[in-house]
């Protein structure tokens, strides 16, 4: 029986080794080997190009969508602040409107005329007017402040100390912050003289005249 040759022997030459090579099958695997490793790495730059402009891209998109949301935020308080702009001119309108009819009522009120079912309907209005940001001001006392009052005429009064409201001759009106009618006053305004001093050169004048004796 005849054996059979070992596999592997022969010609082959174990691989990496070139001794037995000529100059051109060396060349020819070399070569080999070379377009191997190129193509290897133009495969590893063609990657890590792709993933650099995917990274570009991703970073682009997120820029455009942080852009999208801060534009849209704008918008949503721009639209807001134009709401409450146009809610304040409405209420506004109305308040201008109901102003002479609120004054009516005030002056029925100082008159005693306001009474049974009109005050009901008047407490209503005015409760619905407040609901709705109107506020009636102006007293006698109140320290006179200039952003809200205005000064028909003044009233020289003794002491020291700031201006104050002496009469009320129309109440001032606004909605929120926004005035409507400023209120229309007298203002009492310290001369500096002690008070009390008129009174008591007056008495001493009269205790005077009664000491005096009659003529005969």
């Amino acid at each position: 029986m005849t054996d059979k040759p070992a596999e592997g022997n022969g010609d082959e030459q174990p691989e990496g080794d070139f001794s037995n090579l000529t100059p051109e099958e060396f060349l020819a695997k070399t070569a080999d080997g070379t377009a191997k490793e190129a193509a290897a790495g133009a495969r590893a730059n063609a990657a890590h190009d792709a993933l650099g402009q995917a990274k570009a891209l991703a970073a682009e998109r997120t820029e455009d969508l942080q852009r999208l949301q801060a534009e849209y935020v704008n918008y949503k308080k721009r639209v807001d602040r134009d709401r409450d702009v146009a809610r304040a001119k409405g209420v506004e309108s109305v308040v201008r409107d109901l102003i002479p009819v609120l004054d009516a009522i005030h002056q029925a009120e100082a008159h005693g005329e306001l009474t049974g079912g009109f005050k009901l309907v008047a407490d209503e209005l005015e409760s619905l007017a407040a609901k709705h940001g109107l506020v009636i001001f102006g007293q006698a006392g109140e320290e006179f402040d200039p952003r809200f009052h205005e000064a028909m005429y003044q009233v020289p009064t003794p002491g020291t100390g700031e201006m104050r409201i002496h009469e009320v001759m129309q109440k001032g009106v606004r909605v929120g912050d926004s005035l409507i009618r400023p209120a229309r006053v007298a203002v009492s305004v310290p001369n500096g003289e002690p008070a009390g001093d008129d009174t008591i050169a007056d008495q001493d004048d009269n205790a005077s005249g009664d000491d005096k004796a009659p003529d005969a």
